[in-house]
């Protein structure tokens, strides 16, 4: 399948994909509401349906979701090439400020701390993210059985139900209430079956080369964070645990406090939190190693997306796999509302963080402004905030 190229896409793709990498704070709830802005609100370059069907594939493969939702768009616009340049350009700007700062912890021993810009950001994030669900949501709630299980989605994740679970679930229920077609079960244990499925459960279960107490040659550094790649759903806790049983439990190479620290670099830098491996592999085996970590961990999104592209245009051409790919899309706008949830609750503390949120709001619904912009503003906000408050 060939995709159309605009003259001059590559270029649009690269200056917003390099932008957002460097004012993408707030995970990726908040990555894939400005990339909404962006692309659907602002360029035009996808419509809301086109958006929430690559929400809803993203969600089903391993990787980092945000950067894959990059790799996605930098495809349609601007083919194959347009997927490889998104991807990096949302990608290398994160890398190169967790190497920065991984270069100051080996130097001076601690990390910066993001707190106060957080404090700002926070609020920013969460009027965007629910700017953007209700944009989507107008898209996605086409009945009323959707709007139940997107509101039954956002329950369970907050009663702590696995993502995954939500997900797949979601999309298995929705399918079965719509469709009691005769072999429609074994119908949907081949769409379980795709590619990209065995893929993952191959990986899930090979292990990279040998590991030693020993400082880790670099390519086991690779092949230890191709796997985690190439397995990992969820979110930065999720990847937390991965690290740590590889990292600290199994070869010791690193300590807790250690690992702890370069998690906290992930969370509050712009970009992919996945960007942690950067500040990891620059600990374990400093530029080659940061380089290393960083390509074994990114390298498999590029590879899930460049096949998903070929089967994502087909999923709406057949009812079944229409039906599977709804109940997924409100699924996973759940997930988000969820996530959402969360991050007001920890975002929104007092009358200051209240009243950024507020004047956010008011900015994003009655004026154009680009919502980086809105996030700068929230950050100086928060930076000035806490040293007057002390």
């Amino acid at each position: 399948m060939t995709t159309p190229v605009t003259p001059g896409a590559l270029g649009e793709v690269a200056r917003l994909f390099l932008r957002l990498g460097f004012t993408a704070f707030g995970g990726p709830a908040a990555h894939v509401a400005m990339m909404h802005d962006e692309v659907v609100t602002r360029r035009r370059w996808l419509d809301e349906q086109h958006f929430l069907d690559l929400i809803g594939a993203t969600n089903l493969i391993p990787g980092p979701n945000s950067t894959e939702m990059a790799i996605h768009v930098g495809y349609i616009r601007a083919g194959w090439r347009g997927l490889v340049v998104a991807g990096l350009c949302f990608i290398l700007p994160a890398a190169l400020i967790v190497g920065l700062l991984a270069w100051v912890y080996v130097q001076f021993g601690s990390t910066p701390q993001g707190e106060a810009l957080l404090y700002g950001i926070k609020p920013v994030i969460v009027v965007i993210v629910l700017q953007a669900l209700l944009k989507l949501g107008r898209t996605a709630l086409k009945t009323w059985l959707l709007a139940a299980l997107g509101a039954a989605t956002l329950t369970l994740y907050l009663l702590g139900i696995n993502e995954l679970l939500l997900l797949f679930g979601g999309a298995l229920l929705y399918w079965l209430i719509k469709t009691a077609a005769p072999g429609a079960r074994g119908r949907l244990l081949g769409f379980g079956g795709l590619p990209l499925g065995g893929f993952g459960l191959v990986t899930s279960a090979w292990t990279p080369p040998a590991l030693v107490a020993a400082p880790p040659r670099l390519d086991q550094l690779f092949w230890l964070f191709l796997k985690i790649g190439s397995v990992l759903y969820g979110s930065g806790y999720v990847l937390l645990a991965f690290l740590r049983n590889d990292l600290v439990a199994r070869t010791g190479w690193l300590t807790d406090q250690q690992l702890l620290d370069a998690i906290s670099i992930g969370q509050f830098t712009p970009g992919p939190v996945f960007t942690t491996a950067t500040f990891v592999g620059y600990l374990l085996g400093g530029v080659p190693g940061a380089v290393v970590a960083t390509v074994g961990i990114f390298l498999p999104s590029f590879i899930f997306v460049a096949l998903l592209a070929r089967i994502i245009p087909h999923l709406r051409k057949a009812r079944w796999t229409a039906l599977l790919l709804d109940g997924v899309n409100v699924a996973a706008l759940g997930l988000m509302a969820g996530v959402m949830a969360q991050l007001g609750i920890a975002a929104l503390v007092d009358p200051l963080t209240i009243a950024v949120a507020g004047l956010a709001g008011l900015a994003l619904w009655r004026t154009s402004l680009n919502s980086a912009w809105l996030v700068a503003v929230g950050g100086v906000v928060g930076v000035v905030g806490r040293l007057w408050l002390g």
